[in-house]
């Protein structure tokens, strides 16, 4: 009786340990795994960012040494938050209407597309601060440029404009469209307006200077866009209370504006745009 009442202590006693030697390792193993979303992108050693590359100088695709490449000052800009958090940077290219669905899914860590934090999108996702501003104008053929001189003008042709961008917001809202064609690619659109299918496309400035010299009858209606003359574009990170990704990239946006940066990634996309 004895001997079992030893033996049976000493089973109880190495359970115990085993069971002790178990819990610690899962609280090693949990106060290891990454918490917030800057130390998950740390520890899987890259930045995977959305984008749609179609939307020049901001993104858009460029054969570089035969190979197809996404290039643009996003894409700049993404480089360098990628650098500074030391990791590798992964590059997905979709829809502009898919962005968000795709960040919000957890399939990406940030949205980087020239996007605007308007507040409809703000009820959704995360956004740092915009780090530049663009400005919305109206595309035209040259032959209509006295036909198309104010907003009243272009309200009963039909509007082109990217799908889910503010540009259709503008074209919805302001313009007050009622008859409209909305495609998720800026290529698109411009060759809709160029073959006659649409009388005229809401684009920012700075997205179609390449496509202007690609096709010379295209031009800039003399439109006043008033209060939407300027969008600011941020970076969209997911929906959360944790805002350290946000803070992350933030302080590595105004680094890249103190030093004109993000002036000079401009330039230099613009260039290759219009190479």
């Amino acid at each position: 009786m004895k001997l079992k009442k030893v033996l049976l202590g000493m089973l109880v006693g190495v359970l115990s340990l085993g069971f002790v030697a178990c819990s610690s390792s899962e609280d090693k193993g949990s106060d290891a795994k990454a918490t917030t979303q800057l130390e998950q992108v740390k520890e899987k050693g890259k930045l995977v960012i959305a984008t749609s590359a179609d939307y020049p100088p901001y993104e858009f695709h460029k054969e570089i040494d035969g190979k197809d490449t996404i290039v643009g000052f996003d894409i700049m800009i993404a480089e360098e938050i990628a650098k500074e958090l030391g990791v590798e940077l992964e590059i997905k290219d979709m829809k502009f209407d898919g962005l968000l669905p795709a960040l919000q899914s957890g399939n990406v860590d940030m949205v980087v597309a020239g996007m605007t934090a308007t507040e409809e999108r703000q009820q959704a996702v995360n956004f740092t601060e915009s780090y530049y501003n663009g400005e919305i104008s109206i595309l035209i053929n040259k032959k209509d440029l006295d036909k198309y001189t104010t907003l009243e003008s272009l309200k009963s042709v039909k509007i082109g404009a990217q799908k889910a961008s503010l540009q259709e917001n503008f074209a919805i809202e302001t313009i007050e469209a009622t008859n409209m064609k909305l495609l998720s690619k800026i290529p698109d659109l411009i060759l809709e307006l160029k073959n006659g299918n649409v009388d005229a496309v809401v684009v920012t400035k700075q997205s179609v200077t390449g496509y202007l010299k690609q096709y010379p009858e295209l031009t800039y209606a003399n439109v006043n866009t008033g209060e939407y003359g300027a969008e600011g574009a941020a970076i969209a990170i997911k929906k959360s209370d944790d805002l350290s990704l946000v803070e992350k990239s933030n302080e590595v946006l105004a680094k890249l504006k103190s030093e004109n940066k993000i002036d000079e990634f401009v330039n230099k996309a613009t260039e290759l745009a219009q190479d």
